[in-house]
């Protein structure tokens, strides 16, 4: 097999891998560049193969920064089947079609406002573009063969971190090489444990927080603590979080602490409708997380929920206390952003962020106490304290990470870690090699080794 690095090298998003076998070629993962500008191009850069050449797509999970790029590939020739889990395939169903609106609303808002360099600014791909693309989805179950192309069988296997994310083992006939996708920490409070992987001959692996463990607090407690100290001050809580997992959580966090009479029954806005759709496939895919049905109802009881542009300029008329949930995670679009122009200047208000903000994001400007934020072409001043919730993390951190590696029968004969920023890959490059005594490489963006 040979193996081309073609995202989440160096950063945590873009995530893409080219796989080949004589006359197969499939690509595991599909993900959006998000954060830095000089990432964010590649978006629009020309691929190194013809996607049309492609005869699947295997996709991990459906977080954006693993599947966003699904529009562009079908937009550029590609017609073969997507196959990923049941899950998975739900998500996307939700996740792309927003993705295109984002981009299309974004394009208009800098078109009308006259903020962008390009003239007109254009979406990388629309609603409708994203929409026509899902008809390529193929859902399979986990623990499944499945055949993708003439040389490589495929399959999938829990990871835990969000809804029907997986490990994916390509198998060749002889050799197998396993993508562990995102790993889910253990002792989650909504979603599993990660399986064990099988044996495999060679293996990619995440670092997300590769250099940083998760503190042992209980979440419920910080956030419970916050909420109480801005609802004193008549303040709004305003949390960053991304629709699909980290919003749920969040959701449940607060639905205890409302019903055990640790915060105040304070009005809660949900302003994403991608999240109410999320919350749905939760009901649905009961076996893939820990709540039960109930805990599901119960986590929507009392949150109102804003689904069109007009109820969501109304949350920026009420003043607190309240808390407001809107995506995106990381303030990098969405309409989180109008919500940050009208909250983050009064030190009244709260910015919480519960989930990881990669370089170059609004939210990781946020953690280093910026005093500006630049939002649609201007800069607008954060007064608001801002906290960060560390125990919240859909990732494992790389004790667990470790914990996991230990548990696969045999080692592999490479690991290659990705998904990472430079210190953290470093870092838990390091630490495979010191305590698992396994041969660990870090891959250059474009980098293609030959698996033999």
């Amino acid at each position: 097999m040979r193996l081309t690095f073609l995202g989440g090298t160096g950063t945590v998003t873009g995530s893409k891998y080219l796989v080949e076998r004589r006359s197969s070629k499939i690509l595991v993962d599909a993900g959006l560049y998000q954060g830095l500008k000089a990432l964010r191009l590649r978006n629009r850069a020309e691929l190194p193969f013809d996607p049309a050449s492609l005869d699947a797509v295997v996709l991990t999970h459906a977080h954006i920064d693993h599947s966003g790029y699904l529009p562009v590939l079908v937009n550029q020739g590609f017609s073969g089947p997507v196959f990923c889990t049941d899950g998975t395939g739900d998500l996307c169903r939700i996740l792309l079609p927003d993705a295109g609106h984002l981009q299309e609303e974004a394009a208009r808002f800098a078109n009308e406002r006259g903020f962008s360099r390009h003239s007109p600014a254009l979406p990388l791909y629309t609603r409708e573009e994203a929409v026509a693309c899902l008809a390529s989805l193929r859902p399979r179950p986990y623990h499944k063969t499945i055949e993708a192309s003439e040389h490589l069988s495929v399959r999938f296997s829990p990871v835990g971190h969000i809804i029907g994310a997986s490990a994916v083992s390509i198998h060749d006939g002889q050799h197998t090489l396993t993508f562990s996708g995102d790993v889910g920490g253990y002792d989650h409070p909504v979603m599993y444990d990660p399986e064990p992987l099988r044996g495999t001959d060679w293996l990619v692996v995440e670092s997300t927080y590769g250099n940083r463990r998760h503190p042992k607090t209980d979440p419920s407690e910080e956030i419970a603590t916050i909420v109480n100290q801005t609802a004193e001050r008549g303040g709004v809580i305003l949390i960053p979080a991304f629709a699909v997992g980290r919003t749920q959580t969040v959701l449940h966090l607060l639905s205890v602490l409302r019903r055990t009479g640790r915060i105040p029954q304070l009005p809660i806005y949900m302003d994403s409708p991608m999240a109410l759709d999320a919350t749905q496939i939760f009901y649905d895919h009961d076996r893939d997380h820990r709540l039960s049905p109930e805990a599901c109802r119960q986590m929507a009881e009392g949150v109102t929920l804003a689904r069109t542009p007009r109820q969501s300029k109304a949350i920026d008329a009420r003043s607190g206390p309240m808390i407001v949930l809107s995506a995106s995670g990381m303030a990098t679009g969405g309409r989180v952003l109008h919500h940050l122009k009208v909250f983050a200047p009064d030190p009244n208000n709260t910015i919480l962020l519960v989930g990881y903000q990669a370089a170059g994001t609004r939210g990781e400007a946020l953690l280093h106490d910026v005093d500006e934020l630049k939002i649609h072409g201007a800069y607008v001043p954060v007064s608001a304290f801002v906290h960060r919730v560390r125990t919240m993390s859909a990732h494992a951190d790389y004790r667990e990470l470790v914990r996991w590696l230990r548990k696969m029968p045999g080692s592999p004969r490479r690991t290659f870690v990705t998904h990472g920023e430079p210190a953290a890959s470093e870092a838990f490059h390091r630490r495979i090699e010191d305590e698992l005594r396994w041969d660990a490489r870090i891959p250059e963006y474009g980098q293609t080794v030959e698996l033999i």
